[in-house]
């Protein structure tokens, strides 16, 4: 017997200990026993379909269905909401299967085109419960993304959907919810993509939603297109104050923006003193020096700003916009008399108005301290 071979008592026979028994995998039987459970469990087990389906199938074309399916039940909450909390609980007893759930909710939406429009409503309510019992961890970028396919938009199957899918799911829950979700699917701002190509418009989207009785949505998608246009007015002036543009032009761009945006008077001052103001370069120490370069970028603008203050009431509302920068920002807190007169000297302010602020101003955020230093400026 060689060295290197280990000895062995002659007839004795080797047993395979039963932990490293391996059973040959057989998936029919697999599969034909996870449908016994289904009959056994009547009423207990939910699925989708109903059945088995082919491999890279999702509808059954022939044979019978048991009768507890999403597809198969009535297109109401009450009725699908027992399913989604099964799943909940069998999810909490075997979180592995919500890899399983997710991928057949992916292939479900992906294939709207397959199903009738009874059945894709079903499936909308069953996804707008799923996320309303946040359902074990349910990522809504992995379900949810797949509904942009250019060709289910082109048909409108997706707004159809989605349409569905909102409405169900702000019964229970509130928008800021609703919002929260589509963000994690990267899809807060792109309300318009749900949309087939030619009705990709800002009016499409309200008459849509408030057609079908979401004011929210379209309160929300406006106030977004707002912030949006906000922006694009803020870097327009920037670029231009900074490249140190001709004031007519300047005064052109805004106009301009105020009338495709149809911004409000107030929101324009704001907007105007806010560029202005970032746009100055600001010392960290030399007080005088940050003086200086208020008092010269409000002399400089001042034309821009006396264009869009038309109103008293506006007037009033720089002056607001000014106090509160003077309160929250340290370097300009004793600034606020020294620009108040200087938008004064330039006919920006008018005397009516800085009086009224003094008396009866409303907004409270420093103005005690601010008001005792300009009381030497009014006597």
């Amino acid at each position: 017997m060689s060295s290197k071979e280990k000895p062995t008592l002659g007839g004795t026979r080797i047993k395979t200990r039963k932990r490293n028994i391996a059973a040959p995998l057989d998936p029919a039987s697999f599969s034909d026993a996870v449908v016994q459970i289904y009959l056994d469990n009547a009423g207990d087990l939910v699925v989708f379909i109903g059945a088995r389906t082919q491999p890279g199938t999702i509808k059954l074309d022939e044979g019978e269905r048991h009768p507890y399916s999403i597809i198969d039940c009535e297109p109401k909450r009450e009725v699908i909401l027992p399913s989604v909390i099964y799943i909940q609980k069998i999810l909490r007893r075997r979180p592995f299967l919500i890899k399983n759930l997710e991928n057949v909710m992916r292939k479900f939406l992906q294939s709207l085109e397959l199903f009738e429009d009874d059945e894709r409503k079903k499936l909308a309510i069953f996804t707008a419960l799923a996320f309303s019992q946040k359902l074990s961890g349910l990522p809504p970028e992995t379900v949810l993304q797949p509904l942009l396919k250019d060709n289910l938009v082109a048909k409108g199957l997706v707004l159809s959907f989605i349409t569905d899918f909102f409405r169900e799911y702000l019964v229970d829950n509130s928008l800021d919810d609703l919002i929260s979700i589509l963000k994690r699917a990267k899809m807060e701002d792109n309300l318009l993509d749900f949309f087939p190509s030619a009705k990709r418009t800002p009016e499409a989207i309200s008459e849509h939603f408030n057609k079908e009785g979401l004011l929210p949505l379209v309160e929300y998608n406006e106030k977004k297109l707002f912030e949006v246009k906000l922006k694009e007015m803020k870097s327009a002036l920037t670029s231009q104050i900074a490249e140190e543009a001709d004031m007519s032009e300047v005064i052109e761009t805004v106009k301009q923006h105020v009338k495709d945006a149809k911004f409000p008077d107030i929101d324009v001052v704001r907007i105007l003193w806010d560029v202005l103001m970032d746009a100055v370069q600001w010392s960290g120490k030399n007080q005088q020096q940050n003086a200086n370069s208020a008092l010269r970028q409000v002399k400089t603008w001042a034309e821009l700003l006396n264009t869009f203050c038309t109103t008293g009431r506006l007037e009033l509302e720089l002056m607001y916009k000014v106090q509160v920068q003077c309160y929250e920002d340290a370097k300009l807190m004793k600034l606020f008399p020294e620009i108040i007169r200087s938008l004064y000297d330039q006919d920006v302010l008018a005397e009516d108005t800085i009086l009224h602020w003094f008396r009866k101003g409303t907004n409270l955020k420093g103005r005690y301290s601010i008001s005792k230093r300009m009381s030497t400026f009014l006597l």
